[in-house]
C-alpha cells in the first residue's frame, strides 16, 4: 500500500466561520485536500477537490456558494493537473470515495470516468432532497453517468482491514472519514470536514457551517479516541498541517 496527499485547490472564507471571536472581516485560506491510495493494484481517491473551472467562473459553477467560499491561488492548482504531475491520469483511477458531497470535495468527480464511486447512503439521500441546494449540495458536481454506490457506516473496501470508512456525522448528515492502515508509516484517519482545523477538535469548536453541532462534537470524541490509540488525524482544511503534508514528496507506505 502507498498513500500521498494532493492539492485540490484553495479557498478563502471568513475566519469566524471556523474560529469564534475572530474579527468579522478577517479571512482564512483553506487548502482542499485529496488523498491518493494504491492498494492491491487498485488506485483510489478519497475526495476530489474543486473543479478546475471555479478559478475562472466560480459564480457560474457554484452560484451563491462562491460568495461564501472563494477559490484563490494558482489556476493550475487542481487535482487533475497535480495527479498528472505524478504520472497519474484520470482514467487510471479505479475507485473514488467521497467524504461528503459538497463541491470542494467532489468537484473533479466527472473526470474519473473509469471509476466506481461510493459515498454514505445518508449523504446521497440528503443531497437528493428538493432543498439540497440551500444546504450546499449542487447536483452537477456529483450526479454523473458513473454510478454512485451508497455505503453504510463501516465499509471495508478490500475486506482486509486496510481501508475502512467510518461515520463522522455533524458537518453533514452523512460525512464519513477513511481509516488507512499502512505497512510502515502507521495508521491514519482522513477526517475531511469532521475536523476542519486542528484547533476545532482541540477546543471543541463547532464551525458555523456544521449541520448538527452536537453530532460533530460526538465525532470529535470518536476521533480523539482513535488518536489516543495511535491514529494520525488528517484535517480537512488545516493550512499548517497541509504545509507539512505537501512537502512529503515520497509516498507514505
Amino acid at each position: 500500500m502507498r498513500m500521498k496527499f494532493f492539492s485540490g485547490g484553495k479557498l478563502q472564507m471568513n475566519k469566524r466561520i471556523f474560529v469564534p471571536n475572530s474579527n468579522k472581516e478577517e479571512k482564512i485560506t483553506l487548502p482542499v485536500i485529496s488523498t491518493f491510495i494504491e492498494h492491491k493494484n487498485t488506485k483510489i481517491l478519497f475526495d476530489t477537490g474543486c473543479h478546475p473551472n471555479v478559478h475562472v467562473e466560480a459564480e457560474k459553477r457554484w452560484g451563491q456558494l462562491a460568495k461564501i467560499m472563494k477559490p484563490v491561488g494558482d489556476f493550475n492548482d487542481n487535482l487533475i493537473l497535480n495527479l498528472k504531475k505524478n504520472n497519474i491520469e484520470p482514467t487510471d483511477i479505479d475507485l473514488v470515495i467521497n467524504s461528503h458531497l459538497h463541491p470542494d470535495h467532489c468537484g473533479c468527480n466527472e473526470f474519473f470516468t473509469n471509476a466506481e464511486f461510493v459515498c454514505s447512503s445518508e449523504e446521497i439521500k440528503v443531497a437528493n432532497k428538493l432543498d439540497s441546494k440551500t444546504k450546499g449540495y449542487l447536483s452537477h458536481e456529483w450526479q454523473h453517468p458513473m454510478p454512485l454506490k451508497g455505503i453504510k457506516d463501516f465499509y471495508d473496501v478490500f475486506d482486509d482491514g486496510r481501508l475502512v470508512t467510518l461515520a463522522l456525522p455533524g458537518h453533514t448528515p452523512g460525512s464519513i472519514g477513511l481509516q488507512v492502515n499502512t505497512d510502515k508509516s502507521g495508521s491514519f484517519i482522513i477526517a475531511s470536514d469532521a475536523i476542519s482545523l486542528e484547533r476545532n477538535i482541540k477546543h471543541d469548536e463547532v464551525p458555523k457551517n456544521a449541520w448538527d453541532g452536537d453530532l460533530l462534537l460526538n465525532s470529535y470524541q470518536e476521533l480523539r479516541y482513535l488518536e489516543n490509540k495511535g491514529f494520525q488525524l488528517i484535517y480537512g482544511h488545516d493550512y499548517n498541517q497541509w504545509e507539512i503534508l505537501k512537502q512529503t514528496q515520497q509516498y507514505y507506505e
